[in-house]
């Protein structure tokens, strides 16, 4: 049981499960267990239950129910989107940038062990963001099938792209256009009748929703086909039965989030803001890594900060604040296990600061100021000690 003093500012990691949302899972755990594919009335029910979540989610992105395909999660859609691209669809290049998640650019690396792949890195500027001139060159340059694959929200430095301009560039060059959109489903609205992008995936478990269920929105014109195999589940597009409390629960908590989104995306930015005003307060030579300080630029979520510690000290910040009941990352969650660098930050940030830590802090509707309050004291004490 965590202590009432834990501070939980690693919400682009995970975010808490709202109690609704436990409870239609739990509703449905309990009284809808028939197989969605079996004929009977139990399985019916299951089904019924399930093409209701796909017209409902459909609806908030102003597609048609059979443009989303549920998954496991972002990775599993990213994977899905871009293997199936090259596979089936002749993409023989793939632009893409360097600060990438890993399920796009650990794809891309898979793929090239087995096709015959050009891979262009379009340039990020020192801030983070997208170089849309760059972009714009590379799609002239080329007649040859490609995709273009780049975030809408950085999960790690919160940076935002501006999708609809990146899909426009691709539709006027030919171009399909995948979006990992697991950072901002959820947290801003997106219509997908008015954006004109190809793919894109989502991750029920960033918006209060539960793990290991997400979906690819994969437009009608597409003909790629499944990596799963098995059986006809999911438009024929990935087999095996579907956890239909996880569909119910990705659902509630997709339409919560929609219903709730101008209320807690106040309360969220003002949190951000205090953060980033205590910490130049206390801390004259703090950065802010990307453009995670700029409230347009970046999501209301994520705050990425190097912080001016010395480098033989930096180790021992991130167990320092777990000591002290305070969650976050240096990075993103899936790199945890790792001791290098993010990629994220070594593309845009010196090599002097590259020795500093640097802590990704992420906040919720769940997030007070007194986190921010003991986290600072925390922080304070450490680099004071």
């Amino acid at each position: 049981m965590r202590s009432m003093e834990q501070v939980y500012l690693d919400n682009a990691a995970t975010t808490p499960l709202r109690k609704e949302v436990a409870d239609a899972m739990a509703n449905v755990l309990r009284n809808e267990f028939g197989n969605p594919s079996s004929t009977h009335s139990y399985g019916r029910s299951s089904k019924a239950l399930i093409e209701s979540s796909r017209k409902k989610i459909a609806g908030l992105f102003n597609v048609e129910a059979s443009e989303i395909i549920f998954t496991s999660g972002g990775t599993e859609a990213d994977n899905m989107i871009i293997k199936s691209c090259v596979r089936d669809l002749g993409v023989t290049r793939i632009i893409t940038s360097r600060i990438e998640h890993h399920a796009v650019l650990h794809s891309i690396d898979e793929l090239q062990k087995h096709y015959s792949l050009e891979i262009d890195y379009v340039n990020v500027h020192k801030n983070g963001v997208i170089d849309q001139n760059h972009l714009k060159d590379l799609l002239k340059n080329s007649s040859d099938k490609t995709l273009v694959t780049l975030m809408h929200v950085n999960n790690e430095i919160g940076n935002k792209l501006d999708l609809k301009r990146v899909a426009q560039l691709c539709k006027e060059h030919g171009a399909l256009f995948h979006s990992d959109t697991v950072q901002s489903v959820g947290h801003f609205h997106l219509d997908f009748n008015d954006i004109p992008i190809d793919f894109a995936a989502a991750s029920a478990h960033k918006f209060h929703g539960p793990k290991g269920i997400g979906f690819a929105f994969i437009r009608k014109s597409s003909s790629i086909k499944p990596l799963i195999h098995g059986g006809e589940q999911e438009r024929g597009l990935r087999a095996g039965t579907e956890p239909v409390h996880q569909i119910v629960g990705l659902t509630k908590a997709l339409e919560m989030a929609y219903e709730n989104l101008e209320d807690e995306t106040t309360y969220i930015q003002s949190i951000k803001s205090y953060c980033i005003e205590q910490l130049e307060s206390h801390f004259s030579e703090v950065k802010f890594n990307g453009a995670s300080n700029d409230l347009e630029q970046s999501t209301y979520t994520i705050l990425n900060v190097c912080l001016p510690i010395s480098p033989d000290r930096s180790s021992m910040l991130l167990f320092q604040l777990d000591l002290k009941n305070i969650a976050c990352s240096k990075g993103s969650a899936c790199q945890s296990g790792s001791t290098g660098t993010s990629h994220v930050l070594q593309e845009i940030l010196s090599d002097e600061d590259l020795q500093k830590p640097s802590i990704r802090f992420s906040f919720s509707k769940y997030t007070t100021r007194k986190d921010i309050d003991h986290t600072i004291q925390v922080l304070k004490d450490f680099i004071n000690s």
